[in-house]
């Protein structure tokens, strides 16, 4: 069985009549799109898109800076306006 990540799903015949309106009635979370009752795509409005990218982007920011304070070197203690002058 194939797990739907959504808690909307619609048809393709559905996606195909009105996509708008699908994702107005999503308000504004993610869409299923089925074919044959599994999931073939997700629709995803702008917003959340956005959204998922910010949080992709702090993760792999989060993992440069776990790698570089693990990278055996000693830190260097700098003042915030140092950096800014």
């Amino acid at each position: 069985m194939t797990q739907i990540l959504s808690n909307y799903s619609a048809s393709i015949s559905e996606l195909k009549k009105s996509p708008s309106s699908l994702i107005e009635d999503a308000g504004g979370e993610a869409v299923a799109i089925l074919n044959h009752n599994k999931p073939s795509a997700y629709l995803v409005p702008s917003a959340l898109y956005e959204k998922m990218m910010d949080i992709i982007d702090d993760y792999y920011l989060a993992e440069q800076v776990r790698e570089r304070l693990n990278d055996g070197e000693e830190g260097v203690k700098v003042a915030l306006d140092e950096l800014l002058s």
